[in-house]
């Protein structure tokens, strides 16, 4: 019976992929927080490459497994959303960046940080690729805002440009400021400390500005789900292929971080060639359309994603290759 429901289908996958998965997922987690950051220390950009290289090939590895077990149509897809997830994540890096700048975040508490964010991107995309699943499956236009989404969204970056955001004047942290007790400085690794209250003399429970940094770091991963979860629907609407695609982009971001946070300022033309791969990844629709095909072909797709993406990285580091880094 048990093995039964091992092969019982969900979400239009076997019951053991799924579980597969996640056992992945959770090995990595434990490995990662459990055995290799055991304890609080900074994270060279040595070791950084080296971890995120090992997450690139896990995510390559996955992908290698979907195109033989669910054909090559299926692995392009996934490797084209692999690739743009990734980019997306990358984008995040400078928020986040922001985020840890502004709250004044040590380097040796920022894995902490990045790790909790995690967990909290991994249930959060869970809820939201269910909610466009069930309305992409019940209202199949719904694909059509979502592209005409992607397609204004990349136009608005290109029109922005490198605008970062203020976080001084950020009505979210003014608010938790307001409700919330928020200690005045850092108190280690801990998110919440028990100390007096000057004003009652009263033991009370406070916030520290590491936990503030968690709340915006998740905030922001949503705010980035909002153009990624609709990219992905645009490449492949099968829930596996866009959760674990999203998954696999996301769960390398944290030991990346350590690396282009100390040269985010060579990436300059990432942006705009992110905003490009928007562009196109929502406008295909309408050209497939146009073209009477029933699909863009996926190999055309992730050919001219890559191209765009490695454009705009290479572009980056030969412009930039004589500029040093920002005091």
């Amino acid at each position: 019976m048990e093995l039964t429901l091992l092969f019982a289908d969900w979400l239009g996958k076997p019951v053991w992929m799924w579980l597969g998965f996640l056992g992945i997922v959770l090995a990595l987690l434990i490995f990662d927080l459990g055995v290799l950051h055991r304890e609080n220390r900074e994270i060279e950009v040595r070791e950084s490459l080296l971890l995120s290289s090992v997450y690139v090939s896990l995510g390559l590895a996955f992908g290698g497994f979907i195109w033989w077990q669910l054909g090559p149509e299926s692995g392009m897809n996934y490797l084209t959303g692999f690739v743009v997830e990734k980019t997306l994540a990358l984008d995040n890096v400078f928020v986040i960046a922001l985020i840890f700048s502004f709250f004044a975040v040590p380097r040796i508490y920022q894995h902490r940080v990045l790790f909790w964010g995690i967990l909290g991107v991994i249930v959060l995309r869970a809820i939201m690729i269910g909610v466009g699943a069930t309305l992409v499956s019940q209202f199949s236009w719904v694909l059509y805002v979502f592209a005409a989404f992607l397609i204004i969204t990349g136009v608005k970056m290109l029109w922005i440009g490198d605008k970062e955001p203020e976080l001084a004047g950020n009505p979210i942290i003014s608010f938790l400021r307001q409700r919330l007790n928020v200690t005045e400085g850092h108190h280690g690794q801990a998110f919440f400390v028990k100390k007096q209250d000057p004003l009652t003399g009263r033991l009370r429970w406070f916030v520290t500005p590491l936990f503030l940094a968690l709340v915006m770091v998740e905030l922001a991963d949503i705010v980035f789900a909002v153009d990624s979860v609709p990219a992905i629907f645009t490449i492949t609407t099968d829930p596996f292929i866009v959760y674990t695609s999203n998954i696999f982009a996301i769960l390398g971001l944290r030991a990346l971080y350590f690396a282009l946070a100390a040269m985010i300022h060579r990436f300059k033309y990432l942006k705009p060639a992110l905003a490009i791969v928007l562009v196109f990844i929502g406008s295909k629709i309408f050209v497939a359309d146009l073209l009477g095909l029933e699909k863009f072909p996926a190999a055309l797709s992730l050919g001219i994603t890559f191209a765009i993406i490695a454009a705009g990285v290479f572009w980056s580091l030969v412009k930039t290759r004589d500029d040093t880094h920002p005091a």
